[in-house]
């Protein structure tokens, strides 16, 4: 599998695991996840909520594990805090690869990067996931594993 394959998925995924198993490594471990059939009532403060299908992570999928074997940047964000910046752009649906992003920008004008790996070009990865945005700046691709 490939990261471009994942950019296709438009259900949706839970955050599992953020580790840096290495130094200055990044591995990234993910649940899909879609609506369930069965709906359940739900009371929220003196209303109540009929036929609620909750999301539930789907077990006959395998985890899929992104990993960076170096990264520039990564940040972690409470998915009720962040926005999409509409100068941004960005090709994918839960799982996007920026071709122009302001965070892009912070992090190629606030490091040395560039100025050590001039010939290299930077990449924004960013995996959404239910509860978390996760945003990578990276030299590399990642390497896709299921478990």
């Amino acid at each position: 599998m490939y990261y471009e394959d994942l950019m296709q998925w438009k259900g949706y995924l839970f955050l599992d695991n953020i580790v840096e198993p290495g130094t200055n490594s990044l591995r990234i471990s993910i649940h899909r996840a879609s609506i369930s059939s069965k709906g359940e009532d739900v009371s929220f403060d003196e209303n109540t909520f009929n036929d609620v299908h909750p999301i539930e992570i789907d077990k006959t999928l395998p985890v899929i594990h992104l990993e960076f074997d170096t990264y520039v940047a990564y940040s972690v964000f409470d998915e009720s805090f962040h926005f999409v910046n509409q100068e941004d752009d960005f090709l994918g649906n839960s799982v996007r690869l920026f071709t122009k992003s302001t965070y892009l920008d912070f992090i190629s004008k606030g490091t040395i990067a560039l100025d050590i790996y001039s010939y290299k070009e930077l990449f924004h990865y960013q995996i959404v996931c239910l509860d978390h945005i996760i945003d990578i700046v990276s030299f590399d691709k990642p390497t896709i594993l299921s478990s």
